[in-house]
């Protein structure tokens, strides 16, 4: 008698795959294409390069602008400007803000957009990259007095013995935050448009000098010059000692 089918699936003999026959044969499906990796399609199993995919690294550093040092932000200005179209009116801001480190460098930038916030985010990269690097004496104040003059603007910058406070008002004050300084005395003559009183006020501090640099550039040393104030020899050089920039 013939050998009968038990594996309960009727009376049906039961198939055989042919040597050339696959499995693809069989199920009617495709074989998976095979990439450089190895795999489908690379190490991940997915289609694509080195990385599995398609799309651009993520694997590149995010740029700093400001060197990952902590920056003093002061917004002094906001103008809304208004454009008249066909169909209304269309509206712009210009921001004017100035940044420093707090620990004697400074700038100022101005920015234009249609939002306030992108406005403001131009004029601050526009502030780190015009940063000034500006002497102070101690640390808290300025060497020596100044003045300013830009446009119909004339600012005068004076130093101040320790406890005098910040002596300024609008634009300046700002200026004088963000720079570190403690101790000032000023006055702004002229006009008050900010543009131009913090022009004028950069243009009296981009003239300061430190007695190191000036006792460099004439080949002296520090203690000379001070000398010639009336000081006496042990004052002088203790005060000479005490110049940190």
């Amino acid at each position: 008698m013939a050998d009968e089918n038990t594996t309960g699936q009727g009376n049906q003999p039961e198939a055989v795959l042919a040597p050339e026959t696959t499995n693809a044969d069989v199920t009617g499906q495709a074989p998976p294409r095979r990439g450089r990796g190895g795999g489908a399609g690379g190490p991940g199993g997915n289609r694509g390069g080195r990385d599995g995919g398609r799309g651009r690294r993520d694997d590149r550093r995010p740029r700093d602008d400001d060197g990952g040092e902590e920056l003093i932000e002061k917004l002094v200005h906001i103008n809304r400007v208004s454009k008249t179209v066909k169909g209304g009116k269309r509206f712009g801001f210009a921001a004017l803000v100035v940044v420093g480190d707090g620990k004697g460098r400074a700038g100022f930038g101005h920015g234009k957009a249609r939002e306030v916030p992108e406005a403001i985010s131009k004029a601050t990269a526009a502030a780190k990259k015009s940063m000034i690097r500006v002497p102070l004496r101690d640390g808290r104040t300025l060497h020596h007095d100044g003045r300013g003059h830009f446009g119909a603007g004339l600012v005068t910058v004076r130093s101040a013995p320790a406890g005098t406070g910040i002596i300024a008002g609008g634009p300046m004050r700002a200026v004088f935050e963000s720079l570190g300084v403690a101790d000032v005395v000023t006055k702004s003559n002229g006009t008050s448009n900010p543009y131009n009183m913090i022009r004028a006020t950069f243009e009296a501090l981009g003239e300061q000098t430190s007695p190191k640099s000036v006792a460099q550039r004439r080949g002296k040393k520090v203690s000379d010059l001070i000398k010639r104030g009336g000081a006496s020899d042990r004052a002088a050089e203790a005060e000479a000692a005490a110049v940190t920039e």
